[in-house]
């Protein structure tokens, strides 16, 4: 039978093979996607784990009994260790000031020994930007010559900028934020959070919560196109595999017959869907699905994983085409006696409610406090929301084709109308896959308007600088001259911390003091009042106005009660430089503040502090958008496949009415309104969805309120709906062509 099954699949003459060529080709697409996805999930926690060595000083390990080395049982010297953030033109840099107490100090990986006194290791990307940037922009701030460049195993992504400092270890001990370590730190940054150190690497489990929702979107998609394939064939076989019940196959031998079809149309198939995959890797590498590229090599699968897809997806084909032949397997009859499939109830819409239900109690009662918990939480709800749309879909075209056919009384209305009560299932089936791509995209686009909508936006003060003080001590004398004398400059702002004998202290956070002559130079912050030398402004002000959440230039603030002489001697909290904002300038500000007041964070302007607090949405949105262009590609091959099955189906119908005289024309805009009318009324349905979801999650996460989609959303739907349109027009040669007399005679 195996081998009677492989020759009715490849002898059955052009049309067999076509029917082959479609399969796999829709099968390929769905697993191509399915697997770049995974090997997206994997890429990102290899990328993960080779952030590992920057969490050293911070991570347990870095503190652990030293690893020991196979035949040596000496110890090894400690490594003074110091982890900082700077930033150039926008972009994070590493920092990693080292310093070896002996010859058997830890190497970080990409390194052969550990840097001396004065040498300056780069990655690739960091050393060309040191090559072409003034000194007084970038290199100065290191005090150290490049001798080197940091091998691949030190290097998270192709891109990163990172630079290694060497140190004398008496310069490094008595300097600002080193620690003494025993280990190359090997724990990835998801153990923490994704932000242990200075804020490198990647929050793993915000990811995760992120990468369950794409996964789970592209799941669906991808199973209906390989379902919707799979019963392309299958109907075309129907009458083939019920004639051969009548001259005496079993039903098990028939079984055999569709299983080996199925099942070599789908490793076809999947064979090319592992192909696609290959192909596309160059390109997907270079999408920053976290804010950085991936190596190629990281884009990879396990191999169970491999294992899985491989053996998974031809035996979902299988059992989609023995769901599809089923009417066969009772009775060879079956395929003649088609009786009108029982009419869908109103009780498939509770999955749907049900998964609104889930989302609205977390709503309602606050949201977990971890990432995997939330995950746990709004997953569940999301995907009883998606099987609720394709459970409840049926019944919502039957109850618009209903709709349709009492209002009209056009022929090709009432024939579409009729022909959708009867098998609604059928109608919705080949829309469903963009049904849910419209879901997964509304919700995700609104949910990122929202979110956008709500982020601090900076205001007119973008381009000034600003250093934080998070070990905050008196400046020494005279130490910020160098970045007020630099060419370009307009002010230098500095606020200090009050002290608590001041009455200007309550029992909150101390205020921020000023000076009126150089608040003078940031109206932002706010104004002096006449005659005042130096005022008190707002706790943590400075910070918020920074970051663009509020501006206070119409705030004036009251007198304190210290004299301008006296802030001198305060605990420094903030710097604050305007400038006329060029990038040189900026760069030449940065470098000297870095040198006149060293800190683990560096200096940023207002726009990159702004931009800082949105770069994890940033990552999410290009999470989101993979998953609406994957969907859409999955679903438009599935509403393809899925109109050319159904023609397929009603080839011997539609040429009877061909004969009665209705003209082909009318045959396409039954065609249309057959797609049509279930794909309008579930998209309402299912945009309707989306954004509920969102309002949901937004709720619980953010206690906001939805912010819709601006026109570009509504156009790419639209654009949808119109490709949609098109698919199904591609599809009319193929009606012209089996609706010929021929295919009205009886075998």
């Amino acid at each position: 039978m195996l081998r009677l099954g492989l020759r009715l699949t490849v002898s059955g003459g052009r049309d067999a093979l076509v029917r082959l060529a479609i399969i796999a080709a829709a099968v390929a697409i769905g697993v191509g996607l399915l697997v770049t996805a995974i090997s997206g999930i994997n890429a990102t926690n290899a990328q993960n784990g080779r952030y590992a060595w920057l969490e050293t000083g911070f991570a347990s390990d870095s503190y652990a009994p030293p690893v020991a080395v196979a035949g040596d049982d000496q110890p090894s010297d400690p490594l003074w260790w110091s982890l900082r953030r700077d930033t150039f033109d926008g972009e994070d840099i590493g920092r990693v000031d080292v310093a070896a107490t002996g010859p058997r100090s830890p190497v970080p990986p990409g390194f052969d020994a550990v840097p001396g006194p004065g040498q300056l290791y780069a990655s690739p990307a960091m050393a060309e930007l040191l090559r072409t940037t003034p000194a007084d922009q970038l290199g100065d701030r290191y005090g150290a010559t490049l001798v080197g460049t940091i091998g691949p195993a030190g290097l998270a992504t192709p891109g990163i900028l990172l630079v290694v400092v060497g140190h004398r270890v008496d310069e490094l001990a008595d300097g600002p934020y080193a620690t003494l370590v025993d280990n190359i730190s090997t724990a990835s940054p998801s153990e923490c959070g994704g932000d242990c150190g200075a804020g490198f690497g990647i929050n793993a489990e915000g990811i995760s919560l992120i990468l369950g929702v794409v996964g789970a979107a592209l799941l669906f998609p991808v199973l209906i196109c390989i379902g919707s394939a799979t019963r392309l064939s299958a109907a075309r076989r129907e009458q083939r595999f019920a004639a051969m019940r009548l001259v005496g196959a079993t039903p098990r031998q028939v079984a055999v017959l569709s299983a080996v079809e199925s099942a070599a149309a789908a490793t076809v198939g999947t064979v090319a869907g592992f192909g696609v995959f290959w192909l596309l890797r160059p390109a997907v590498a270079t999408i920053p699905f976290t804010g950085a590229r991936f190596y190629t090599s990281d884009l990879s699968l396990g191999l169970l994983q491999a294992a899985l897809v491989a053996v998974g997806v031809p035996v979902a084909a299988t059992v989609a085409a023995r769901l599809a032949l089923r009417r066969v397997q009772i009775s060879p009859l079956g395929v003649t006696r088609r009786a009108t499939p029982p009419r869908p109830q109103a009780w498939r819409v509770l999955p749907l409610l049900a998964g609104v239900a889930e989302l609205s109690w977390f709503a309602v009662v606050g949201r977990p406090d971890t990432s995997q918990g939330q995950m746990a939480a709004y997953l569940p709800g999301i995907l009883l929301i998606m099987a609720g749309l394709v459970i409840a879909g049926p019944w919502l075209t039957m109850a618009g084709a209903r709709l349709m056919a009492r209002r009209t009384g056009r022929p090709a209305v009432l024939i579409a109308g009729r022909r959708l009560s009867d098998n609604p299932q059928a109608g919705f089936r080949a829309i469903s896959g963009l049904i849910l791509a419209l879901f997964v995209g509304s919700g995700a686009v609104a949910t990122i308007t929202t979110v956008v909508g709500s982020a601090r936006t900076p205001g007119p003060d973008g381009a000034m600088v600003v250093q934080r003080s998070f070990h905050p001590e008196p400046l020494a004398l005279g130490v910020l001259d160098p970045v007020a004398a630099i060419p370009g400059v307009v002010g230098v702002t500095v606020i200090y911390t009050a002290p608590k004998t001041s009455a200007v202290t309550n029992q909150g956070p101390p205020p921020g003091l000023v000076s009126c002559a150089e608040l003078a130079r940031t109206p932002s912050l706010g104004r002096c009042p006449p005659g005042a030398e130096v005022v008190a402004i707002e706790p943590q002000i400075g910070h918020s106005v920074i970051a663009g959440a509020s501006s206070q230039a119409d705030a004036v603030w009251p007198v304190a009660d210290l004299p301008v002489e006296a802030l001198a001697a305060l605990p420094v909290d903030m710097v604050l430089v305007d400038n006329d904002g060029s990038t040189a300038v900026i760069e030449q500000v940065r470098t000297a503040l870095q040198m006149a007041l060293p800190q683990r964070f560096g200096p940023e302007t207002v726009d990159e502090a702004n931009l800082h607090g949105t770069r994890e949405l940033g990552q999410y949105q290009q999470l989101a958008n993979v998953v609406i262009a994957s969907s859409l590609a999955i679903a438009g091959c599935s509403l393809a496949v899925s109109v050319a099955a159904g023609l397929s189906e009603r080839k011997r119908p539609f040429s009877l009415l061909r004969l009665t005289g209705v003209p082909l024309a009318m045959l396409r805009r039954i065609v249309v309104l057959e797609t049509v009318v279930p794909l309008l009324v579930t998209a309402v349905v299912a945009a309707g969805s989306g954004f509920l979801a969102a309002q949901l999650f937004v709720r619980a996460q953010m206690d906001r309120t939805l912010q819709l989609p601006g026109p570009s959303y509504y156009l790419v739907v639209l654009a949808g709906l119109v490709v949609s349109l098109a698919v199904i027009s591609s599809t009319f040669p193929l009606l012209d062509r089996i609706t010929g007399p021929e295919a009205t005679r009886n075998d």
